[in-house]
This record gives C-alpha cells, structure tokens and sequence, in this order.
C-alpha cells in the first residue's frame, strides 16, 4: 500500500473535477484528479461533444435535401454511418488531446482507476491511498432505465445509441426531455420512422409551455411522431424487432428502443455513505457554496441535486477550486444557469418560465412577451420558425427569456445577462442589435415590453 498526499484529490474527471483541477492548480495547489476512463468524461467522450457532433451532421444532411429551395443543385445520396462515426471520433480525440495537454501543462497528476472514498478525505485506488486537505466530489451520472426495462439487445441508452453502425429504418425513444428529443432530431434527417412516447403532456415538459408546444407543431413538420400523455408499461424484443406496449394498450414496433428517462447521480458504492456523507435519493446533499457534511470535503456537477448540465458543473468545480484557496466567488443560481437542446429546431432558456413566475409572484405581477419569428430577417434567410418569450414583472425586471428556433442557442447568453443583471426591458430597449441577426427577435421583444414595439402590434 502506497500513500499519496496533495493539496486537493478530486475523485471523477468529467466537466466539474477538471474544470476543478485546472483551476486549482492555477492557484497554486498541487492536484490528484482521478479517473477510471478518460479526463472529459460524459460529456467529452459520450455526450455534449459526440451527440452535437452528430447534429450537425444531421443538419447537414437537412440542408442538402433542402438545397433546391435556395437554388442550388444537390443531393443527397445517403448517411455513411461509418464516415459520420469517424467525423464525430475525430472532433472528440481533438478535443481529448487538447484536454490532456492542458492538465499535464498544469502539473496536474491523473491517476487511471477506479476509485474510492475511504475514510473522510482519502480516496483508495486499488492499493493506493490519495489524502488531500480538500477533496472534491464529482463522479457524474449514469443513464437511468424504469423498473423491469432492461437495457441491452435492441433496447438502447444514448451511449450505446452513440456507437450504433447503421441508421434504423424505425425506432421508438422512450423520453421526450433533452436526449430523447436530440436523438428524435438525428434519427429522423437520417432518414428513419422516429416516435417518441413521453408520459406528460408535452415535450420537453421542463421547459416553458410556448416552447414545448412549438417544439411539437416543428416535429409534427418533420414527420417525428409524439405519443403524449401515456404512460409506458412493457417492451419486449426478438433478434429483429423490439415492440412497446403502453398502459393503454397500445403496441408499437420498431428496430430499436432508446431509454431517454434521465440521468441518475453516480454515487452508489463508492463509500461516500460509508465516511459520512448526507445523501437523498443517491445526491450528494451540499450546502449552497457545495460543502458536504464532512468538513473538506465537496461535491460538484451532476451529483448534486439540481440541473445536470456540463457548464453548471464546470462552473461548481471552478467556484469549489476558488473557495478552497481562500477566494469568495459568487453563488450562481440555478435560474440564472441557460439551459439548450440541440434539437431542429432548438430550444434554449434561462431563469422562470410564466408559468414558474405566477406561482412565485401572482398573475397580476407578471407580463410575458411572444416574438415570432417569422418577423426576423435572419431566420427567414436560414429558413427557421419559432419564437422568442420575454417573461418579466410588471414595471420590474426580466425573469425569463426563452428561445425556439434553429441556432438560438447562441442568443441565450443575452438572455443569461438580461435575468442575472436583474434588467428592466427599458434598460435593453436602447441597446442596438446588428441587422440583419436573430439577435434581433430578442430586441424586438424587450422593445415591446418597454412599450414601444417596433414590427409588432
């Protein structure tokens, strides 16, 4: 048995431990960051980076079905499901590479293995014993499936989905949150009969009703059928086929099942119960600068109840990096953190929907704004529809901003700005938007709430 003593020992590698790493070691504090896979994690190497690697394709291959209507002569001649795999492999070894570089450049010591908290500020790996002063959480999550379904065969997670070498000619996606819905948008420009089977009412039913029933109106477009509102009760699979039955009776059939349920937090037998540490539900419970119960010991990211997003996490790792060496960053809350999926078209917003802001200040309190956009110049030439929502206190500030639409995903930072700044639509009316830009839409909705629309009524 070997011991190891650093200044911080962060146990997982994912956005929230490196982003903690690098900044650590910044500061001046030598870091053991530890990893059974890869540095990267999730998002690197299984999801954000590959499965929007894996959007754009589809977009492309959108684009060149559509290219007549621009006047330009195209066609599309097939998916190279080979080709895309090496496309979407290379943008995530570059990204890796690049990654491993900068930890190595910092000092950083990566440790390849699984590991585990034994005791309240040592992390065992195999024979190895990792004691820090400090030592971070941040083991990420895992894909979650429903009593009885069991993943494997037909039946699919994003990440087996991911190294799939064919494009199905059906498929059924069990979710119609984040991943299920970007899936949807893949699978369906590649050509395949896609459904999605979601229990609530709406898809993407975290987000504002207007954007969720924007979404549905674009996939009813696209021919992506919605089952909303039924709750799953069985599937059951050949060699060939793999077929759903819902609570209401209904059967459907296709090549694969994708699991799009969610994401559960990655902390089961790895001793944190063991040395102490307040968990609910499988999160690690913190305190709002991400403490845990033991003294030095932290978590970060998916872990830790809340939004379980990449740049949430990668903004805890640094802020947990900071508070260790004696610094006070700033609490972000968890409206203030822009949310984006990367469907066709996306979806993106920050801070309360109008249904959250009447719940917490009355319908009296609360104006809310719509912006089509159809009205934008940009967004015609690119071809998209959607909208953009304003929701804000009555003579007060803006308390959500919400995005429909290809690329609007690139608009929520002044989104994020216009909520965190506690800014009043006045403020931003003077503010001038580039033309022709979607940036535009936003402008013309805080426009219209600070009483003087320019294109709407």
């Amino acid at each position: 048995m070997t011991a190891h003593t650093f200044d911080l020992v962060i146990l997982g590698g994912g956005s929230g431990g490196y982003a903690a790493a690098l900044r650590a070691a910044e500061l001046g504090k030598s870091v053991a960051l530890i990893e059974k896979d890869k540095v990267g994690g999730t998002c690197l190497h299984r999801g954000c980076i590959p499965t929007k690697a894996l959007l754009h394709a589809a977009e492309v291959a959108e684009n060149v079905r559509g290219a007549a209507s621009v006047g330009i002569s195209a066609t599309l001649e097939g998916i190279d499901p080979a080709g895309v795999r090496a496309y979407r492999e290379g943008i995530v070894a570059k990204k890796f590479k690049g990654l491993e570089g900068l930890v190595k450049a910092r000092g950083i010591t990566v440790v390849a293995g699984e590991g585990r908290l034994d005791g309240e500020r040592t992390v065992r790996v195999g024979d190895d014993l990792y004691t820090g002063t400090d030592v971070v959480l941040a083991t990420g999550s895992y894909s979650r499936s429903l009593p009885g379904l069991e993943i494997g065969g037909r039946i699919l997670t994003s990440e087996q989905a991911l190294t799939l070498d064919e494009i199905p000619q059906r498929v059924l996606i069990l979710g119609g949150g984040v991943i299920g819905v970007e899936f949807a948008s893949v699978w369906r420009a590649f050509g395949a009969e896609v459904t999605i089977i979601e229990a609530l009412d709406h898809l993407v039913p975290n987000e504002d009703i207007a954007l969720s029933k924007g979404l549905e109106r674009a996939f009813r477009r696209r021919g992506i059928t919605q089952s909303l509102g039924i709750r799953f009760q069985s599937a059951t699979q050949t060699d060939s086929a793999v077929t759903v039955t819902l609570e209401n009776g209904t059967e459907l059939s296709a090549d694969y099942l994708l699991v799009a349920v969610g994401r559960g937090p990655a902390t089961a037998e790895l001793g944190f119960e063991e040395a102490g540490i307040a968990m609910e539900r499988g999160f690690v419970v913190t305190d709002p600068e991400l403490r845990t119960s033991v003294p030095h010991v932290w978590a970060v990211g998916d872990i830790v109840p809340g939004l379980q997003l990449a740049h949430r996490g990668f903004l805890q790792g640094i802020a947990v990096a900071e508070r260790i060496a004696g610094l006070s960053p700033a609490i972000v809350p968890e409206a203030q953190i822009p949310k984006v999926t990367y469907c066709s078209p996306e979806v993106a917003s920050v801070g309360l929907t109008e249904a959250g802001a009447i719940a917490e200040h009355g319908s009296e309190a609360v104006v809310a704004y719509e912006y089509n956009l159809a009205g934008n110049g940009k967004s015609e030439i690119i071809g998209t529809g959607g909208l953009v929502k304003v929701v804000r206190l009555k003579d007060g500030p803006v308390l959500g901003v919400h995005l429909l639409g290809d690329r609007v995903g690139e608009l929520i930072t002044e989104g994020q700005l216009a909520v965190a700044w506690e800014a009043h639509p006045e403020d931003i009316a003077p503010l001038i938007h580039a033309h022709p830009t979607q940036s535009e839409a936003l402008g013309e909705a805080f426009l219209a709430l600070a009483g003087k629309p320019l294109h709407a009524l």
